[in-house]
C-alpha cells in the first residue's frame, strides 16, 4: 500500500453484530470497521471486540450521480473506492474489484464506485491522469470513463512511468475526440474536484493506496485499506451480503 503519514488509531469500543460474522475474514487483513447505529445495538463481547483492530468511524461523502459507478447503483453492497492511477497496489486491486464485479455485479448485489486519491507526493503525474478519465467520463459518459481509466492501468508500469503523451492515445483508442480531450485536460476544470476527493479520502481514515469503504444498505461501512487478495474481498462481500439479506 502507497503510504502518507501512520498515526495511531484507538479502538472504538462499540461494534455492531455484523463485526462477529465478518470478523474471520478481517484478522490480520487490515481492514476497518465502522458503523453508525444506535448504542443499543452494541456487543459487550470482548473476545468479538479484540479480534477487529483499529476500530473506527468512517467519514464518507454521500454516494451520488456523479459518482463512477461499475454495477447497480441500488446494490445491496457497494465498494466505493479512493485509488491513484500510478500506484502499483492500485493497478493490483482494480482487476481485483473487476473480478469482484463480475461475480457479484451481474445480479446487482455489488456496485463499485470509484473516486480519485493521487499521491501527488510519490506520483506527481497522477493529478493530471485523475483529471483525464473526468474528461473521459465528461465526453464519453460512464461507460467510457470506465474503459478509460482501465485502459489507462493496463498501459501504465506504475509509480509515475506512464507518459502524458498516452493520455490523448487513450482517449482516442476509447472514441473520444483527442482535440476535444486534449482541450478539457489543458484547461484543468477538474483540478478542484480531484483535489477534493483527496481530502475526502483522508478524511474517510486513507493514509495511503489504495482505500475502499464497503457500504451496506443499512448504511454500516467497512473501511478496506489496502489492495487486499480476492479471496479476502470475497469474505467479506459475502459477510456484508449475508447480513443484507438476513434483514440485521
Amino acid at each position: 500500500m502507497d503510504t502518507m503519514e501512520t498515526e495511531v488509531r484507538k479502538p472504538n469500543p462499540f461494534l455492531v453484530p455484523f463485526s462477529i460474522i465478518v470478523a474471520g475474514a478481517l484478522v490480520g487483513a487490515g481492514i476497518y470497521l465502522s458503523q453508525n447505529a444506535p448504542a443499543r445495538s452494541t456487543i459487550k463481547n470482548d473476545t468479538a471486540k479484540n479480534s477487529l483492530q483499529g476500530v473506527d468511524e468512517v467519514s464518507l461523502p454521500p454516494i451520488t450521480t456523479e459518482d463512477h459507478i461499475l454495477g447497480n447503483p441500488n446494490a445491496e453492497v457497494i465498494i466505493v473506492e479512493y485509488s491513484d492511477t500510478e500506484c502499483p497496489y492500485c493497478k493490483v486491486f482494480h482487476q481485483t474489484m473487476h473480478r469482484i464485479i463480475s461475480e457479484y455485479g451481474k445480479d446487482g448485489k455489488v456496485a463499485w464506485i470509484y473516486r480519485h486519491f493521487p499521491i501527488a507526493s510519490l506520483h506527481s503525474k497522477a493529478p493530471n491522469e485523475a483529471q483525464a478519465t473526468e474528461c473521459a467520463a465528461e465526453l464519453g459518459g460512464n461507460d467510457t470513463f470506465w474503459k478509460f481509466i482501465d485502459l489507462l492501468y493496463s498501459r501504465t508500469d506504475s509509480n509515475n512511468t506512464l507518459d502524458p503523451a498516452e493520455l490523448p492515445k487513450i482517449a482516442k483508442d476509447v472514441g473520444l475526440d483527442q482535440k476535444k480531450f486534449n482541450e478539457c485536460l489543458s484547461s484543468g476544470k477538474y483540478a478542484t474536484k480531484v483535489a477534493s476527493q483527496v481530502v475526502d479520502a483522508q478524511k474517510a481514515g486513507a493514509e495511503g493506496t489504495p482505500h475502499s469503504v464497503l457500504v451496506t444498505k443499512n448504511g454500516q461501512k467497512i473501511a478496506i485499506k489496502g489492495a487486499q487478495p480476492y479471496d479476502v474481498m470475497k469474505s467479506v462481500v459475502e459477510a456484508a451480503l449475508s447480513q443484507a439479506n438476513s434483514g440485521q
